[in-house]
């Protein structure tokens, strides 16, 4: 049964930081590409950040130079360390897990992130 468990969300202030946390069980990690996604609430569910197998990085560009993607494949673990944080960041965070495949596409619960002041 492959889990995806999200940790980390919460409220922060404008300016702020936060860590998301995501680890994954019964898949091989190092193999799957994660990223993170998020919706707010009306708009559709967007990428933020992703991170390949061989550790290439991908960002949003509304995030980009903000926020960091990182795995640790021995923690079977990717994080999202976000600063900056800006009230527009304000939405539930996801963690996707791609294999490539229809069916190796796995999704966490999400977590919720909100930037208010």
């Amino acid at each position: 049964q492959v889990q995806l468990v999200e940790s980390g969300g919460g409220l922060v202030q404008p300016g702020g930081s936060l860590r998301l946390s995501c680890a994954a069980s019964g898949i091989i990690f190092s193999i799957y590409a994660m990223g993170w996604y998020r919706q707010a609430p009306g708009k559709q569910r967007e990428l933020v950040a992703g991170i390949t197998s061989g550790g290439r990085l991908k960002y949003a560009d509304s995030v980009k130079g903000r926020f960091t993607i990182s795995r640790d494949n021995g923690k079977n673990t990717v994080y999202l360390q976000m600063n900056s944080l800006k009230p527009e960041d304000t939405a539930v965070y996801y963690c996707n897990a791609d294999g490539g495949t229809s069916w190796s596409d796995f999704w966490g619960q999400g977590t919720q992130v909100t930037v208010s002041s």
